[in-house]
């Protein structure tokens, strides 16, 4: 159980949520929702314990797992396989018993070879008390669920995707949850495929321990959560609904129309005192009836509900685009290998000037990969980029890589107009910067503190000082409430420049209307078809 008491949290001045009281215990799936930059983030890494509470008490009794959006390894040498049973102490039972094993094998004498027996067997039945090789096929299951093939988890994670190390951390958290234990997941669903995101929709579901949930999947909303918590910035508290999501929706429209009622009444009963306290303070006899008037109506108005005032949205822009030749990129034979394993090979590609493509393939097929190559962020191991005449390429990496998490919001900015040759005063970059909802005081905030969805609304403000004539975007809609994800694919329709885009959403390509798509792992080039869209969502 995790409880929370007087739960105050801030960012930077701002005051996120004031005096929360909250609870999460054996059988509650909680929805924790709000617009992007809420402090949803925030909140769950005060709840796992890896943020301190400006002020409050948090407590925790029993196991808990943490997926937060970009996991942090300590140690990537580590293979996935090892990564995800490390949860239960598996990871180095095993090596223990394979090096005992290969000792064995090499004992000189029966002294040496009766002690490595007794360590094998101790070795042996502490594997057994973990689970054993049961414990080791769940893991194994649960990763096939979740995409991760065998020649993945066979891998180093530094040789990893950040999508698959997201994944592999998803499944060590699975791994370790005995379905007793609090789950708290910060956007499980991203760098899913359709038959991955079903799975785990049926496996949060029927999980019996504690779960807080972040997510704009609605179908996982909807499908697994029994209480919603809405997180509400414009009055810094939580409202707490104890209903599934479809009921809760119904239940919120429902208060928003109430306040709105109450509001006109009480508006106009207002205003009739007013009246009356104009007419009768004209009259030195009646000045104290009328100040009462006054009050009474003022009272009115204090003794509302606050009116859930309507969210804003990002005003997104994509660059206005430099002037280039006709063919501004162009790259032939390009292969990618980590070790002996092959991610894609003889991948050749031109791109024209306005021209429209998306990357397609599985999951590890290399995607993102092949992106970065193109950004000139990656070697690869055979062929060559080349950029053509006037060429500016604007680059959104799903892992937020071209962000400073060193500097704040207004430092990104400038150094991004400075690598890209804008010479832009502050003053036009805080413009950008408040289009894309960091007013104020907001862009001095640190960018390592800042949720999946400002990052990329920061990312993506990044790009309109730049120029860009073809743009990479690589899952330019993850961590997007819905009307930010609508402004991006209004700009990404709009964009009159070249677009490269990796993407598992629908609604992304139907916005970029591709001419051509590119099929990874074997780097085939094909028009676009109606067909290929059902692969969008495996990828």
């Amino acid at each position: 159980m995790i409880t929370a008491t007087g739960l105050e949290l801030r960012a930077g001045s701002r005051i996120l949520l004031s005096g929360a009281d909250l609870r999460v215990g054996p059988g509650d799936r909680i929805g924790l929702v709000g617009r992007n930059g809420a402090g949803k983030t925030t909140t769950m890494n005060v709840l796992a314990g890896l943020a301190q509470p400006y002020s409050g008490r948090i407590e925790s009794n029993g196991p808990f797992g943490y997926l937060p959006q970009d996991p942090r390894f300590a140690d990537l040498g580590q293979t996935a396989s090892n990564r995800v049973l490390s949860a239960r102490g598996l990871d180095q039972l095993l090596a223990d018993l394979q090096k005992t094993e290969v000792e064995l094998a090499e004992a000189a004498d029966d002294a040496q070879r009766d002690k490595l027996v007794r360590r094998y067997s101790r070795l042996e039945e502490q594997f057994a008390a973990r689970g054993g090789y049961a414990a080791e096929s769940e893991a194994a299951r649960i990763c096939s669920n979740l995409g991760l093939e065998d020649r993945i988890l066979a891998q180093a994670l530094a040789t990893l995707s950040g999508g698959q190390r997201r994944r592999v951390e998803l499944a060590r958290i699975l791994f370790a949850d005995d379905g007793d234990g609090i789950l708290l997941l910060d956007e499980p669903t991203n760098h899913l495929d359709a038959d991955s995101v079903g799975w785990l929709r049926g496996f949060l579901a029927a999980h019996k321990g504690g779960l807080v949930l972040i997510t704009h999947d609605v179908e996982l909303l909807d499908e697994v959560v029994n209480k919603v918590w809405f997180l509400d910035p414009t009055r810094s508290v939580i409202d707490a609904y104890n209903l599934g999501w479809t009921a809760y929706q119904r239940q919120r429209a429902e208060d928003a129309e109430r306040r709105r009622r109450e509001r006109s009444n009480a508006e106009k009963k207002a205003a009739t005192l007013t009246k009356q306290a104009a007419k009768l303070g004209a009259k030195a006899t009646k000045a104290r009836a009328a100040k009462n008037m006054l009050r009474r109506a003022e009272a009115m108005i204090d003794g509302l509900e606050e009116d859930l005032l309507e969210e804003k949205v990002a005003d997104v822009r994509l660059p206005q685009p430099a002037s280039c030749g006709k063919v501004p990129l162009t790259a032939s034979g390009l292969s990618k290998h980590y070790g002996s394993l092959e991610v894609f090979s003889g991948v050749d590609l031109a791109i024209d000037r306005g021209s429209r493509v998306v990357i397609l393939g599985l999951n590890g097929a290399g995607k993102t990969t092949l992106l970065r190559i193109l950004a000139g962020s990656l070697e690869s191991d055979t062929g060559e980029v080349t950029p053509g005449h006037g060429l500016r390429i604007g680059y959104f990496a799903q892992e937020h890589d071209t962000l400073d998490h060193t500097g704040t919001v207004l430092e990104q900015m400038q150094s991004a107009a400075s690598s890209s040759g804008a010479d832009l005063p502050d003053s036009e970059l805080r413009k950008i910067l408040g289009a894309f909802l960091f007013p104020g005081e907001d862009v001095y905030k640190p960018v390592q503190v800042l949720s999946g969805g400002e990052k990329t609304r920061l990312a993506l403000a990044s790009l309109v000082c730049s120029g860009a004539n073809v743009l990479l975007l690589d899952e330019p809609t993850n961590n997007l409430d819905p009307a930010s994800r609508q402004q991006v694919l209004d700009a990404v329709d709009g964009f009159t420049g070249a677009i490269v885009m990796v993407t598992h959403d629908p609604g992304a390509v139907e916005a970029l209307r591709p001419e051509r798509a590119i099929l990874l792992p074997d780097g085939d080039e094909d028009l676009w078809s109606d067909d290929l869209m059902e692969l969008v969502e495996l990828a």
